[in-house]
């Protein structure tokens, strides 16, 4: 499924160079951004971009979510949309079938499309009761699916008590809470073995770690960084990288490794690319690259 941008949109694909290497603000001792590599703007032009995730070839998929829109930024350096009325769709994650998964943040729910553009609702209530506004989420590899569900902007018609983070089950598909101690959850991401969940908790400027059990819940909880973030990305070493005041990359004992500037102030970042060693990053109007040393996890 693949739109046509609409007449009215106006979009600039630039490609600039921002400076003549990117800054890094702390010893990068780990040698993660690649020697002299450039921030790099891909394209500009949009109201707020989120969500970024990328397929098995390497394509990058983004959300702008104020224009309700999905984009898709090819490994040939095309960009084009994907999805138009996306139900102002936040975090994205493809799983193995090829599925792009949603978090429709105006439409209060998590969606499945599948590659031939069929939607499916995965959870849109627990309890009976309407989600907030799903944010981000990650897929284990048994398949479940880890969400967020705070909300941003206005809080009309807020039905549960709180801001929570809840698990689609496979299989069957049944929704249960599985974090219900945050002030606001917001970024989601686990390790690709399925041991370790990663949250955080901008409402309350932090960033934890659980231990995933068997069943999907979680325990032995423990603070990562002193930081909220908005989204965030594992790289194939465990280290894990915040958009707080930058890009914050923390080793997996809980150590800032290196900051990382962009030019406007990041909201997500992910991994893609042909060999998935550039770190795309999600900032506002713009969208940005940045050449690494080291692959997405």
């Amino acid at each position: 499924m693949l739109l046509r941008p609409s007449c009215i949109w106006t979009l600039s694909v630039i490609c600039i160079v921002i400076g003549s290497s990117a800054r890094i603000c702390a010893s990068d001792h780990a040698g993660l951004v690649s020697k002299g590599a450039q921030v790099i703007q891909l394209a500009d032009g949009f109201r707020f971009t989120e969500g970024p995730a990328s397929d098995k070839e390497g394509n990058v998929f983004f959300s702008d979510i104020p224009n309700s829109r999905i984009h898709k930024w090819s490994v040939g350096a095309k960009l084009s949309t994907f999805r138009e009325n996306s139900g102002r769709a936040n975090g994205l994650v493809f799983d193995k079938a090829g599925n792009l998964l949603a978090c429709e943040g105006g439409s209060r729910r998590v969606t499945s499309m599948s590659p031939d553009g069929k939607l499916k609702v995965l959870a849109d209530n627990y309890g009976g009761k309407k989600l907030n506004s799903p944010n981000d989420l990650w897929i284990d590899p048994l398949g479940g699916v880890y969400f967020t569900d705070p909300r941003y902007g206005d809080q009309d018609d807020l039905q549960q008590t709180g801001f929570h983070v809840y698990y689609i089950k496979p299989i069957h598909g049944d929704v249960v809470r599985v974090i219900d101690n945050l002030v606001k959850p917001n970024g989601i991401i686990g390790t690709a073995d399925g041991k370790q969940l990663y949250v955080t908790d901008p409402g309350d400027k932090k960033t934890y770690v659980y231990r995933i059990l068997g069943d999907g819940s979680l325990t032995a909880r423990r603070q990562i960084a002193p930081y909220g973030s908005d989204g965030m990305t594992l790289d194939e070493r465990g280290n894990l990288y915040l958009t707080s005041g930058g890009i914050r990359v923390y080793s997996p004992q809980g150590k800032q490794i290196a900051l990382i500037e962009i030019p406007e102030g990041p909201a997500n970042v992910t991994f893609g690319g042909k060999d998935s060693k550039t770190l795309f990053v999600t900032a506002q109007t713009g969208f940005y690259s940045l050449r690494m040393n080291v692959r997405g996890q």
